[in-house]
């Protein structure tokens, strides 16, 4: 049920797709630190999910292509907490939660919904916000064009210590500026 409402979200926000390509960015710096096969599992499940409290988000909000209100700006900023809502009550799907509830936050505690704050954002969290972050830059939406990998790289890396959890900023720009990242598409 919920893979499907992240399906439907995506089709409507115009991002296809996007959830899939988060996990396979993903899935490789979870190797790299050591993440046990029940832990993939869990990122495989759950990075999928990471946006599926859009679906409180209204269309033109989501497909606004100039900058946006304050309002709305604090109607996006809702998502987070509306997906833990949908994930919370399904026993299941709890493995999902910090994907969900946390992806936005930063390192430097500048993120939301809850300002955490370094190893204080569960890493499941920090690892999604690199990926997700790639993968929205490397995307075309309504309101900007696609950035090339290179630059979304070097974004990732200009974040490191501030946006993003330095050692797996470090290791994603690592791994996929010596691999092809349409392997992750």
């Amino acid at each position: 049920m919920l893979a499907a409402i992240s399906r439907a979200l995506e089709e409507r926000d115009q991002t296809q797709g996007h959830g899939a390509r988060v996990a396979a960015l993903a899935e490789p710096i979870a190797y790299r630190l050591g993440w046990d096969a029940a832990h993939i599992a869990s990122l495989r499940f759950g990075a999928p999910l990471h946006d599926i409290g859009k679906v409180s988000v209204r269309r033109d909000v989501l497909l606004k292509v100039g900058p946006l209100t304050l309002d709305e700006l604090a109607e996006i900023r809702v998502h987070p907490d509306a997906g833990a809502q949908l994930v919370l009550p399904l026993r299941e799907a709890r493995t999902a939660l910090p994907y969900v509830l946390f992806h936005h936050e930063w390192w430097d505690g500048g993120g939301y919904p809850v300002g955490l704050e370094g190893t204080a954002i569960p890493v499941e969290a920090r690892l999604l916000a690199v990926a997700d972050a790639f993968d929205a830059m490397t995307s075309a939406r309504p309101y900007r064009h696609a950035l090339t990998n290179e630059r979304a790289l070097r974004e990732i890396d200009s974040c490191s210590g501030t946006q993003f959890d330095p050692q797996i900023a470090e290791l994603f720009c690592e791994i996929w500026s010596t691999q092809p990242v349409a392997a992750a598409s």
